[in-house]
């Protein structure tokens, strides 16, 4: 839906939910500020003489019943009271439009929870914080800011999620994905120096071990690929026009970086590993080894992508074998340092 049109559906939702009594066309048409710059204040339909634009009141009258159905299709439920001064109006009865209370399970209380801690850091965390005091206040066992449960009984007491949102790039690219709309942003890859910038119609945000990712049409490659988008640099733009390709049913984030990482394992690989180091590779080891002197010895799974993966620890690592596996990540520290 475009932003115009919710706009303007939300302020005639509100004019009819804040009405103490029934609105005639003509009130609403002077009331909507949508309504007054598209057909003028006028006389509304019906009405006599005055209107500003010719023929504006059958296209506001047009426009009208198309919101009013809208907003019933939305679920809104419009009263229609014949006999106003001669007019017919329109109100939205708060009884007959408020919601039945809402109940939750202790998996669903968390599931919201845990999207909340999603805007921790984003934008929208006031309101993120506002529902959770909602639903807290409607007995809801959910989490507070220190991890304490409300409700100690509850299963979830013990552990608090978080998925971290610090990226800027955040925000611009779930609601890019959620309105279906093509984004410009610049992109550095783990081998290169400078970034490039990529066209890309993004479908889906996904985070993987404290990471976000987002997944997309490539115009440029016109190919399915997946962005870290730490490692986008500036500003993510949006652009006008629909999405070129479709977007599938199922995209397969999660295994696409877990590629990238590795974890599709068809070996084994030894690495020296500096000590307090490389965290994430020591939770993957089969095995690891004491070598004195600040380093260990790890012995990891082994497959495609894990080069790329293992550049990122920079000096903290030293691949040992096998000997295709160091070449890689040697000919990529190489590239970079060219840049």
């Amino acid at each position: 839906m475009a932003i115009a049109k919710a706009e303007r559906l939300m302020n005639l939702a509100l004019c009819l939910l804040g009405t103490r009594r029934p609105l005639t066309k003509r009130e609403l048409r002077s009331s909507i500020e949508a309504y007054v710059e598209a057909f003028g204040p006028g006389q509304a339909v019906g009405f006599g003489p005055g209107q500003g634009v010719a023929g504006s009141d059958d296209s506001f009258n047009r426009m009208f019943e198309r919101d009013k159905d809208d907003l019933r299709e939305l679920g809104l439920v419009i009263e229609t009271v014949e006999g106003i001064d001669g007019e017919v109006g329109y109100l939205a009865r708060r009884d007959s439009n408020r919601l039945p209370p809402i109940t939750l399970d202790a998996e669903e209380a968390a599931a919201l929870g845990l999207a909340a801690k999603v805007w921790q850091q984003a934008r929208l965390a006031g309101a993120a914080s506002g529902a959770l005091q909602k639903l807290r206040a409607a007995g809801m066992p959910l989490a507070d800011g220190g991890g304490q449960d409300y409700d100690a009984g509850a299963p979830h007491s013990a552990l608090e999620p978080r998925i971290p949102a610090h990226e800027a790039a955040f925000e611009p690219l779930m609601l890019a994905c959620r309105d279906r709309r093509p984004v410009v942003f610049d992109y550095r890859k783990s081998t290169a120096a400078h970034p490039e910038q990529r066209q890309v119609e993004p479908w889906i945000l996904e985070c993987w071990r404290g990471h976000w990712y987002v997944a997309g049409w490539d115009r440029g490659r016109q190919a399915e690929r997946v962005f870290r988008l730490s490692r986008i640099t500036g500003k993510v733009r949006s652009r006008q026009g629909k999405f070129t390709a479709p977007v599938p049913d199922h995209v397969t984030v999660r295994e696409t970086v877990e590629s990238w990482a590795g974890e599709t394992a068809t070996g084994t690989a030894r690495i020296r590993l500096r000590a307090e180091h490389g965290y994430p590779l020591r939770a993957r080891a089969l095995s690891r080894r004491d070598l004195g002197d600040g380093w260990d010895e790890l012995e990891i799974p082994y497959g495609h992508g894990l080069d790329a993966w293992l550049v990122e620890f920079g000096p903290d690592v030293v691949v040992l074998e096998p000997a295709e596996l160091r070449a890689d990540v040697i000919d990529r520290l190489r590239a970079v340092a060219k840049g």
